[in-house]
């Protein structure tokens, strides 16, 4: 079985599909892992030289690969690839999707100094700026989120709480 974490950069789907993988004996990929590996660059790299919309056609050919593939497990997806293309319908045709929804808030809470480095688009916005920015971009994401079978409300739970919630929900 695919299960598929999407939600905003930072709401936990690495760090969460991690330990969910484990909680279920799973194994656990992350598509801006299966990317960087398929174009030898680094997702920073890639905007950079590349553009968003090379990232963007990577992505998909990661996601139709394990589509295609016998993969049983947990994938972290990047934060914006349930917005481009018709990549949630993919997803919900072929695997199980868990939206972890959280705050701007609460996602800020949880950003060390290095999260908010490797992602470009955090990158040297203050406190303020960067919680304006994701209130609004996360405002325009969530519809795509939202067609997830599954939804967790991550702020009002521990990450142990989410993890065995999301296990009980989709056994």
């Amino acid at each position: 079985m695919l299960i598929f974490l999407v939600g905003y950069a930072g709401c936990g789907k690495s760090s969460l599909g991690k330990r969910l993988a484990r909680h279920m004996g799973k194994r656990y990929v992350d598509t801006d892992k299966l990317v960087t590996e398929s174009v030898g660059a680094s997702v920073a790299d890639i905007f950079y030289y590349e553009g968003e919309e090379y990232f963007r056609s990577a992505e998909r050919a990661a996601l139709d690969e394990l589509a295609r593939s016998n993969f049983d497990g947990v994938v972290a997806t990047g934060g914006g690839l349930a917005v481009w293309y018709d990549n949630m319908e993919r997803m919900n045709e072929v695997g199980v999707t868990i939206y972890l929804r959280r705050s701007p808030q609460n996602i800020m809470s949880r950003l060390t100094e290095y999260g908010r480095e490797k992602r470009p688009m955090f990158r040297g916005k203050s406190d303020e700026e960067l919680l304006q920015f994701m209130t609004s971009h996360m405002a325009e994401r969530e519809p795509h989120y939202l067609k997830a079978q599954l939804v967790v409300e991550c702020d009002t739970m521990s990450d142990d709480a989410a993890v065995e919630y999301i296990a009980n929900s989709i056994k």
